[in-house]
């Protein structure tokens, strides 16, 4: 097994409004308004260092106290950064996010352009990372070419991929690749698009049909993420769903990126796929409970603790 999980994808800093009483469209809302490190790959980049894996960042940000920080910040949780590039003269990549008064998100806004300095040959010169890794993770913010590269390189050293569309509107990306996911880790809208269903609402029923599809249409593990109610997910032997334990919800960002993270951390150490998707599910419920993307003082042992039994 490789020494590292190499994850590639976008860092963003994450700005996120959650309003008094409502969200009224036209005018000024009073909200809660906070500032955190974001970006799918790098949340789960962070979550995994948190929970003890090596791990390798591949991603870009702009020569600005944004980027500085975000990368002082996701190297202090233990992620490796020396691959993260600085592009001079650019600004980095941000993501806003209105939420409900419940935490869960109304509409998002994201600039992910400093990710396009993350081409296919920026990542095949980066090739011995691949021959090193034990699995590797990707985002949706990347180009279709630099994906392919992606895939092609992890097939060569046959490395397990995993994936995580990130929104639904950059979904489409992973259609063509299913076959070569290991795991693919959508949420119940992102899921739907995949397979070409409608969207019809919180369902974990048709949720767990669109998995096993994802599993049929040549994923190993398809997950869906459920926000607040938990996960989905289908292999071709097996497939279940798992709710969410937390006791108020502050903010759903970032659940579906916890979930991600600590799957694979479980499937490194080889733990059955029902373990893996429990914890999942609890990082999921510590999560939900945080108004950090990340859970600051994620750990193990805080992630064990929440198991559902």
């Amino acid at each position: 097994m490789g020494d590292h999980v190499l994850v590639i994808g976008a860092i963003l800093l994450d700005v996120k409004g959650k309003p008094f009483a409502g969200l009224e469209p036209g005018t000024s809302n009073p909200a809660h308004i906070r500032t955190t490190r974001g970006g799918t790959a790098r949340n789960v980049a962070e979550n995994l260092a948190r929970l003890g894996a090596e791990v390798t960042l591949i991603s870009a940000i702009g020569d600005d106290d944004v980027g500085q920080r975000l990368a002082r910040q996701t190297a202090d949780a233990g992620v490796n950064i020396d691959h993260v590039c600085v592009l001079p003269g650019q600004y980095t990549g941000s993501y806003i996010a209105l939420l409900e008064e419940d935490g869960t998100l109304s509409v998002a806004l994201d600039d992910t352009q400093a990710m396009n300095a993350i081409t296919a040959q920026h990542v095949f010169q980066r090739r011995r990372l691949f021959r090193d890794a034990s699995m590797v993770m990707f985002d949706g913010s990347l180009a279709p070419e630099t994906i392919d590269t992606i895939l092609r390189l992890a097939g060569q050293y046959d490395v397990p991929v995993v994936a995580d569309p990130s929104s639904v509107r950059l979904a489409y990306k992973l259609a063509p690749y299913l076959p070569a996911l290991h795991l693919v880790v959508p949420n119940e809208v992102e899921a739907a698009m995949l397979v070409g269903a409608d969207f019809g609402g919180y369902d974990a029923d048709l949720s767990l049909d669109i998995a096993r599809q994802l599993v049929r249409r040549g994923v190993t593990i398809g997950v869906v993420t459920l926000s607040d109610f938990g996960l989905v997910y289908a292999t071709s032997d097996e497939n279940g769903y798992i709710p969410a334990h937390y006791s108020e919800m502050a903010d759903s960002t970032g659940t579906g990126d916890a979930i991600t993270a600590a799957i694979i951390f479980g499937m490194l150490n080889e733990l059955p796929i029902t373990e893996c998707m429990r914890l999942g599910a609890a990082a999921a419920g510590l999560t939900l409970q945080t108004n950090h993307t990340v859970v600051p003082n994620l750990s193990l042992d805080m992630l064990y603790d929440h198991l559902i039994v």
